[in-house]
């Protein structure tokens, strides 16, 4: 017990002559700053600020501009996208009012009732051709509810979730054909780019032909559409098309080597590194706000006749889900980066909440080493190697994020939380070798 109140009193008395240190380490360095600051202003820090800006205003353009050309040229990302889409209540319901709308304006079952009553009227059934014409409505009304329920168990079954991603694969294929130059048989529908509903229709015509309705046999072919989006972004992506492409890649190079630059050439490296970060957080906070925007602006102007406003809100939520993921784990990234910077900085709460768990790890090894728990020589070469560790366990971390496909920002979170358990590991295990196997002496008050 006394070792152990000799070895915390050690560590407190170090860790004040640390903060003591540090505190005047930076007031040694501010005050060099400021005699420097009124000797000249230097041209570092004008050019480190505007890299940096120009890297914070660059990353929202990158992240639309990625998930831009992965919708425009990449099918198989455009379908992941619009594949959940089927099974959202408020598409199927759409879905399901559009396609019964078709098929009973196509019967027109109230007309047919009529005219059935004419005959048997002329057939001398004038009673029954009466009561047959005024319960006309009420059997139309009866079909459309028939209607209406098959379709809705059409549009709600599994298969036709293949359906529509075969039909937006299909459409989609055409899309980049149309942007590539080739002849395409893209549809555009009063000013809009659609999906035809035919081979949705075709499977209702067969579902309703095997509950008694064969009427629906004789029926014209039927293909309504499903809006997707304005075809006057068409025009402006056809023109883009290559330069989109390329966009998807130049861009979050040059976002990165500005940010980089931005730090290197600062006086105060780790200072520019936290508001590298605080600035790339901050400019995906204005992405968020302005698709928020654009989300309003795009529900006000979908005429309801057209696509309900729950149904365009759905569409619309989907359609950019990955720009809000990749928006958010940047965010969480430049928060993550800009915490890392501040707390390996000089400054006093940095100091001390170092100090802290410098001094929590000397209390775990004291105690495992009085109970016979050591590293040994494992612990001297990490103690050797610490730098190198930190480097690569960074490093490591890095990569995961980098070549992690479609990262949230709970991922960069929990990579983050990884790193510093590695690091605190590093710091835990590592060992002088003086001190390797052997209690901590206590220092004298």
């Amino acid at each position: 017990m006394r070792d152990l109140k000799s070895t915390l009193a050690a560590e407190r008395q170090r860790a004040d002559v640390a903060t003591k240190q540090a505190d005047e380490a930076a007031a040694a360095r501010a005050a060099t700053a400021a005699g420097a600051g009124r000797r000249r202003l230097g041209w570092r820090g004008p050019v480190c600020v505007l890299l940096i800006v120009l890297g914070c205003v660059l990353a929202p353009v990158s992240v639309l501009a990625v998930w831009a050309a992965n919708q425009v040229s990449n099918t198989s990302r455009y379908v992941e996208n619009v594949a959940p889409l089927i099974r959202q209540p408020a598409v199927q319901g759409a879905l399901t009012d559009k396609i019964s709308t078709a098929v009973s304006n196509q019967i027109d079952v109230q007309a047919v009732a009529k005219k059935a009553a004419a005959q048997l009227s002329n057939r001398g059934l004038a009673r029954l051709g009466a009561l047959l014409s005024n319960f006309s409505g009420s059997i139309a009304g009866a079909v459309d509810g028939l209607i209406h329920s098959a379709v809705a168990n059409i549009v709600s079954h599994p298969l036709v979730a293949k359906l529509w991603v075969h039909v937006n694969r299909a459409a989609h294929a055409q899309l980049v054909k149309a942007l590539s130059g080739h002849k395409s048989a893209l549809s555009i529908s009063n000013g809009k780019v659609v999906v035809g509903l035919g081979p949705f229709i075709d499977k209702v015509k067969r579902r309703l032909a095997a509950r008694g309705l064969t009427l629906v046999n004789s029926l014209p072919p039927i293909n309504p559409t499903f809006p997707l989006f304005s075809a006057k972004y068409l025009v402006q992506a056809r023109s883009a098309y290559r330069l989109l492409t390329t966009l998807k890649w130049v861009l979050p190079l040059l976002t990165i080597l500005l940010l980089a630059g931005g730090i290197y050439v600062a006086r105060r490296h780790r200072r520019a590194l936290i508001g590298a970060g605080l600035g790339l957080a901050a400019s995906m906070l204005v992405l968020g706000a302005l698709l928020a925007v654009g989300r309003a602006i795009y529900l006000s102007k979908v005429p309801s006749s057209v696509l309900p406003a729950d149904a365009a809100g759905v569409v619309f939520d989907t359609i950019i889900r990955f720009i809000r993921q990749g928006l958010r784990a940047l965010l969480v990234l430049g928060l993550v980066v800009a915490l890392a910077g501040f707390f390996t900085g000089p400054s006093v709460t940095a100091v001390r909440t170092r100090a802290a768990f410098g001094s929590a790890f000397a209390l775990i090894r004291g105690t495992g080493e009085r109970a016979g728990i050591t590293t040994g020589p494992a612990g001297t070469w990490v103690y050797g190697h610490r730098l190198a560790l930190r480097i690569a366990a960074v490093a490591g971390a890095c990569l995961i994020f980098i070549f992690w496909t479609g990262p949230t920002g709970l991922v960069v979170l929990l990579i983050a939380i990884v790193l510093a358990i590695v690091l605190g590991l590093i710091e835990l295990i590592g060992r002088p070798a003086g001190r390797a196997g052997q209690p901590q002496p206590s220092r004298p008050r």
